[in-house]
């Protein structure tokens, strides 16, 4: 459900065919760009991500950066930069506005750069795919505290750790970053899709920020 609404939400708000998949992983969302016709360039501080990326997708391209360094970029040189969940992982407020004033830097005129989030919510509430009920503490947590979940929908089920940060955080971090929000979405779950959903419905487990260059 997270992806569910991104090829739409990019419609509206991208031109261009530049993008940049900032924290790619094991590239699912740089595929996911490229099935959207755009030209990708996916990267992530972890080493051993891309290579499991460039072992599933040959053609791709896959590149490994220090933290907040995007120094082999071009400035002003994509239309699109995705971020897909990294900001999750990334710790304080300074770490954040380094990297989010980085890649505005790499933003042509009129481009957009997307973040996906998890929404303070998601770590608080059960859903189809993730269960916070072993972690009660995460209910007393704000912004730039420890929470953790478990997804109910792999083998593993060591928890996941991630950085709580509130609506109010983002919008004090991408002032800092010189960043504008031209748009907010949380999107939540249609009753008649085919999941057996718990809390999707009524409260939004993501948040989708479109920004431009202040």
């Amino acid at each position: 459900m997270a992806f569910r609404d991104l090829p739409a939400i990019i419609a509206q708000h991208v031109d261009g065919e530049d993008a940049l998949d900032f924290g790619c992983g094991s590239g699912r969302s740089t595929r996911f760009l490229r099935r959207l016709g755009f030209r990708t360039i996916g990267i992530d501080i972890a080493e051993e991500m891309v290579r499991r990326a460039r072992e599933i997708d040959p053609e791709g391209d896959y590149r490994i950066i220090e933290e907040g360094d995007f120094s082999q970029f071009t400035p002003s040189s994509f239309d699109l930069i995705l971020s897909a969940f990294p900001f999750d992982n990334i710790p304080t407020m300074e770490k954040k506005v380094m990297n989010l004033r980085g890649l505005g830097e790499l933003l042509r005129v009129g481009g957009r750069l997307i973040n996906l989030v998890s929404s303070p919510e998601i770590y608080k509430n059960e859903w189809a795919s993730f269960s916070t009920k072993e972690f009660p503490e995460n209910r007393k947590t704000g912004s730039g505290d420890v929470v953790r979940i478990v997804q109910c929908d792999t083998e593993n089920k060591s928890p996941v750790e991630d950085i709580l940060w509130t609506d109010t955080s983002y919008h004090a971090t991408y002032q800092r970053a010189h960043l504008e929000i031209v748009d907010t979405y949380r999107p939540m779950a249609n009753e008649s899709e085919p999941y057996n959903w718990i809390n999707e419905t009524r409260i939004a487990p993501w948040v989708v920020y479109v920004l431009k260059k202040a």
